[in-house]
C-alpha cells in the first residue's frame, strides 16, 4: 500500500510538472501574438475535462491601460451559429419541429423562389439564400448601425436573387442563421434572446453569457480595429444586426463549459448532436465540410470541429478535437490581428500531440526575390501572383488581398502565423517554373504553373492623360444602396465602394484600371456622350456590371 501511495504521488508530481510547461509555452505563444500594450485575446486550453492553460494577454480597455483577464466577456461572432443550431436541435427534440421541415411552415411569407429550403439547408448553408453581410458595403456601411426587428431584418436580403438551388453547394450564408433564429422565434414562442437564456445559458450553468445589446456586462472587453500605431475604437454596429448569427457573448470559460456539456451528452440527444457533427451531404453526393454550426475537417490527420468567429472589434476561434478529447478557445479584441485561428490551432495540436510543421524563419535574400516574382496558374479562374512590396516578397490569390511570405528554406516559403507553406520549383536551366502550395494541414500540394515573369504592379502602368479620369467620374449603382463612387483627385483616380475605404486605382489601359489594394480590375464602357456609362468589376473570377447614376 504505502509504495502504491509514493508511485500515485510521482504520477501526480509528473503531471504537475507537464502543465506548468505547457502553460510556460502556451503564456509565451499567447504574448508572442498579442503583446500586453496592445489590444489581445484570452485563451484556454482543456483536455479530457483537465484546464491544461488558462490565460491573458494584452488590453481589455486601451484607453484605461486594463490588461485582459481570461474573466473577460468577448463577442464571439459565428460561434454563435452553434448555439443557434442547439436551439433547433432542441426543439426538435421536443417535437416542435423537424430539420427536415420546410422553412415556409414557420415563415410562410419568406420568398423561396419556387424551390423547398429546408431548416437542414439553412443549418448546412445549403439554402442558396444570398448572404446579406456580402451586400457590398452593408456590413461595415450604415445600415449596420440601425436597430431593426427580425423581419425588417430577413426584408434586407428576402428579394434578392438566390445563389444556387437547395442542396446544389455549400456557401457560408449569415442570412441563413438569421433565419433560423426567427424559426426559433415561431417554435418555442420566445424570443431569441430569451430561449438562449432559459433554454441553454440557464440550464447549462453559462453565467457569463448574453445576447448582445446595449446592457451592462460586467467584465466586457472593449472591441478594437488596426494594427499597431493605428489602433481605434471598433465601428459600432446594432447587436439586432447579427441576431442567430452572431449576437452571442460568452468567456473562455463558459465555451469550456458548453462544449463539455454539448459533447458530454448534456443538452440534446445523442440522435440531434450526431446530425450536428455528421458532414452535409450534397446534391452531387459530394460533403459540404459542414454540419449544424460547425465546420468538420481534418487537421493534421486529427478530426477536428471547429468554428471561427468575426464581428466588428472582436475575433473568436474554437476547435474540439473529439478522438484526443481536447478543446480550445481563443476569443480576441482586435479581429485585424488574423492570429486567433491559428493559436488556436497551434494549442490544439500541441496540446493532443499531433506532429505539425514548426517552420522557423532564415534571414531573407532580397537579392533573389525577383527570381520568384511572376503570375503562377492555379486553374483556368485562378492565378497566384508574387510580388515585391515594401521590400517584403508577397503572394496575392486572384480575388485576395496581399500576404506576406517568409523563407525558412532555399526556394521554401511560409506564412507567418498560418500553417501555409509553400516550395518552388524549377526546371532544368534553374529558372523558377512553378509552386506547390500546403494548405492547412494538407499532405497534398496545390500546383500551380508560372505563365508570366511579371506581375501586374505599378511597373506595369499605362501613360494615361489624367483628363482621361474626368469621363469616368461618377457614381456607379452596384446593388441597390450599394454605390461605387469614382473620383479624380488631379492626377490620380480613386474608388470608394459605400461604407468601405477610398482605393487609388491605376491604369492598364484608357478604359481598363486595376486596384493597388486588392487583385481586382475594373473596366469602363462609353456612352455615347463618351462618358462612363457603365463598368464591370473583376474579382475572383466573378464580373459584377455596374451603371453610371448621376
Amino acid at each position: 500500500m504505502r509504495n502504491v501511495g509514493i508511485m500515485a504521488i510521482g504520477a501526480l508530481i509528473m503531471t504537475t510538472a507537464l502543465a506548468r510547461a505547457a502553460d510556460s509555452e502556451y503564456t509565451q505563444w499567447l504574448e508572442q501574438t498579442y503583446p500586453p500594450d496592445a489590444p489581445g485575446a484570452a485563451a484556454i486550453v482543456v483536455k479530457e475535462d483537465k484546464v491544461v492553460f488558462r490565460g491573458a494577454s494584452g488590453l481589455a480597455d486601451m484607453e484605461l491601460g486594463v490588461p485582459l483577464s481570461p474573466d473577460n466577456v468577448f463577442r464571439i461572432g459565428s460561434i454563435t451559429k452553434q448555439f443557434t443550431a442547439a436551439a433547433i436541435m432542441l426543439l426538435a427534440d421536443q417535437g416542435k419541429l423537424s430539420v427536415s421541415d420546410s422553412i415556409n411552415e414557420y415563415l410562410p411569407d419568406y420568398p423561396t423562389h419556387g424551390h423547398t429550403i429546408t431548416i437542414e439547408n439553412l443549418l448546412t448553408h445549403t439554402s442558396g439564400v444570398f448572404n446579406y453581410t456580402s451586400i457590398p458595403g452593408y456590413f461595415n456601411g450604415a445600415e449596420i448601425r440601425k436597430d431593426v426587428s427580425i423581419d425588417e431584418l430577413i426584408q434586407v436580403f428576402a428579394d434578392l436573387p438566390m445563389d444556387f438551388s437547395p442542396g446544389e453547394e455549400y456557401r457560408y450564408s449569415n442570412s441563413g442563421y438569421v433565419l433560423l433564429g426567427a424559426i426559433i422565434e415561431k417554435a418555442s414562442g420566445q424570443s431569441y434572446s430569451d430561449f438562449m437564456q432559459t433554454a441553454i445559458f440557464d440550464k447549462l450553468g453559462l453565467k457569463n453569457s448574453y445576447y448582445g445589446g446595449p446592457q451592462l456586462i460586467p467584465d466586457r472587453a472593449r472591441g478594437y480595429q488596426g494594427t499597431a500605431g493605428e489602433y481605434s475604437n471598433a465601428g459600432y454596429l446594432s447587436m439586432t444586426q447579427p441576431h442567430g448569427a452572431g449576437a452571442l457573448l460568452s468567456t473562455v470559460d463558459d465555451l469550456a463549459k458548453w462544449t463539455a456539456a454539448l459533447f458530454g451528452g448534456d443538452l440534446v440527444s445523442a440522435k440531434s448532436l450526431e446530425l450536428m457533427t455528421s458532414d452535409y451531404e450534397l446534391n452531387n453526393g459530394d460533403g459540404a465540410g459542414y454540419g449544424y454550426g460547425f465546420g468538420l475537417s481534418e487537421l493534421f490527420g486529427a478530426r477536428q470541429i471547429a468554428h471561427n468567429g468575426g464581428i466588428h472589434g472582436f475575433a473568436s476561434s474554437g476547435i474540439w478535437l473529439p478522438d484526443h478529447k481536447v478543446y480550445v478557445v481563443v476569443l480576441s479584441n482586435n479581429p485585424d490581428s488574423g492570429s486567433h485561428g491559428f493559436l488556436a490551432a497551434r494549442m490544439a495540436l500541441d496540446a493532443a500531440g499531433v506532429d505539425y510543421p514548426q517552420l522557423e524563419a532564415i534571414a531573407p535574400e532580397p537579392e533573389r526575390f525577383a527570381e520568384y516574382v511572376g503570375v503562377y496558374r492555379i486553374n483556368e479562374r485562378e492565378t497566384r501572383t508574387v510580388m515585391v512590396d515594401d521590400g517584403h516578397l508577397v503572394t496575392q490569390r486572384t480575388g485576395g488581398g496581399k500576404s506576406k511570405i517568409v523563407a525558412y528554406a532555399d526556394d521554401a516559403f511560409f506564412y507567418p502565423g498560418t500553417f501555409f507553406h509553400l516550395q518552388f520549383y524549377r526546371d532544368n536551366s534553374g529558372r523558377v517554373d512553378g509552386m506547390d502550395m500546403f494548405q492547412s494541414g494538407g499532405d497534398e500540394a496545390e500546383r500551380a504553373e508560372r505563365e508570366s515573369d511579371t506581375a501586374v504592379t505599378t511597373a506595369n502602368v499605362a501613360k494615361v492623360s489624367p483628363e482621361i479620369y474626368d469621363l469616368w467620374a461618377g457614381r456607379y449603382e452596384v446593388v441597390p444602396g450599394t454605390i461605387l463612387s469614382v473620383i479624380r483627385a488631379g492626377d490620380h483616380l480613386t474608388m470608394q465602394m459605400t461604407g468601405q475605404p477610398e482605393f487609388e486605382v491605376l491604369p492598364l489601359s484608357m478604359t481598363r484600371y486595376f486596384l493597388t489594394a486588392f487583385d481586382a480590375e475594373v473596366e469602363f464602357t462609353a456612352g455615347e456622350d463618351g462618358r462612363g456609362e457603365s463598368l464591370v468589376i473583376y474579382q475572383g473570377g466573378a464580373e459584377t456590371v455596374a451603371h453610371r447614376i448621376d
